[in-house]
């Protein structure tokens, strides 16, 4: 184990050319970043997971309540053996020809298994009640920790010449404000990659897991090897647009429309011009090109650079999604009703629905359907397509 933790904490991987781990021990004069500092993020994590669990149960929900949000699930399918055991221990969507042997084994249509299907599986999806609390749970954190990063950034003098973010690197002293504020937002995506496995399922997990990962692994590395400085940039920067999504999603599912119009405009507009315009000419110029120019390269410069690119492939992407959202929303010739975030109904966890179905209850005897091999006159086999938009932490 010794050998193995030598390996890892090699100095020549870590640090600059002639820097040693001993050169950044803690004095009387000056505190530097620990590794064993990060250790705290990991019962905090777990202590911000409860405080969520407190914090939805005994204001989130009651706003809900007030604001008439209903904690009424979808419409739960009439229980069926058969199809249930189809359900549970063969697929959750299954294809034709499984849909006319059940269809000839039960003596039901086509069209009303699948209405049973979709019913069944918005059963294991969480009501409006549920996103509101979590969404308004991630706006309230995101606020608080956007405000305490501006009003800390702002005393900096890095915020306003980012070449002090590596004049005298690695010798730069830690100070309260930004062990304090690396700590939060470590044990807060700590907390956010544990509960991706029992919040609402998205469609974009592995995407949404693998951002989680980057930003733990560059929050890590720039505490490791004292890139603190350029590290508090990259948070607050992305903390900003974070805010409004989450604010947006909370308008939708309180049915205020316009509200939630115009907070969709702005962190579209915010999410771009910050991740595609101010990020890489901002953070990745003085990550790359000044850091490169007074510091020089190193093997974690390297790998450190590597993941704020990756970052910025997500940017890329999501703003596609962002525009690729509001340019199909505003195609549907109703600019002035159209819903940002339900283009999709299912695409982002909301619930699946046909335009002409009624949720009757399933018939005694086969009918003869006017679709043709259970897909619907609009040709979407009971499901409304659309875009996704980007979930960001």
């Amino acid at each position: 184990m010794a050998g193995i933790l030598a390996w890892f904490w090699n100095e020549r991987f870590w640090l600059p050319h002639n820097v040693t781990w001993a050169d950044l021990k803690n004095t009387d004069e000056a505190t530097f970043p620990q590794a064993e500092d990060l250790y705290l993020a990991c019962p905090l994590a777990f202590c911000i997971f409860m405080i969520r669990l407190v914090f939805e149960r005994f204001i989130a929900r009651p706003c809900a309540m007030g604001l008439k949000i209903q904690a009424n699930g979808p419409q739960k399918a009439q229980p069926n053996a058969i199809l249930e055991k189809v359900f549970t221990a063969i697929t959750k969507h299954p294809d034709e020809k499984r849909l006319e042997g059940l269809s000839k084994q039960l003596d039901w249509d086509v069209r009303t298994i699948q209405r049973w299907f979709r019913q069944r599986r918005n059963q294991e999806k969480p009501s409006t009640l549920a996103r509101f609390c979590e969404s308004m749970w991630r706006f309230t954190f995101y606020l608080y920790i956007f405000t305490y990063g501006v009003r800390f950034l702002k005393k900096t003098q890095w915020l306003w010449n980012t070449k002090e973010c590596w004049y005298n690197y690695p010798y730069q002293p830690l100070t309260v404000d930004i062990h304090y504020y690396y700590i939060l937002e470590l044990s807060f995506y700590l907390s956010l990659l544990f509960s991706r496995f029992t919040d609402i399922r998205r469609k974009d997990f592995l995407i949404m897991f693998l951002h989680h990962v980057a930003a733990i692994s560059l929050i890590v590395f720039s505490y490791v090897n004292n890139m603190a400085r350029v590290g508090t940039l990259v948070m607050c920067l992305h903390d900003a647009a974070d805010v409004l999504i989450e604010a947006a999603k909370m308008a939708n599912y309180a049915k205020c429309q316009i509200l939630c119009n115009l907070l969709f405009a702005m962190f579209a507009i915010l999410f771009i011009t910050s991740r595609l315009g101010v990020y890489p000419i901002w953070i990745l110029n003085t990550t790359l090109f000044e850091s490169w120019e007074i510091v020089g390269p190193y093997p974690s410069w390297w790998v450190f650079n590597l993941l704020l690119v990756l970052l910025q492939l997500l940017h890329s992407f999501w703003s596609y999604l962002i525009v690729k959202t509001a340019c199909k929303a505003i195609s549907k010739g109703k600019v002035g009703k159209w819903n940002p975030l339900h283009v999709s109904k299912d695409d982002r966890s909301d619930i699946e629905s046909s335009s002409d179905e009624d949720d009757s209850p399933p018939p005694s005897q086969k009918h003869h359907s006017s679709t043709t091999n259970g897909t619907n006159k609009n040709g979407t086999n009971g499901y409304l397509t659309g875009v996704p938009y980007p979930d960001e932490h």
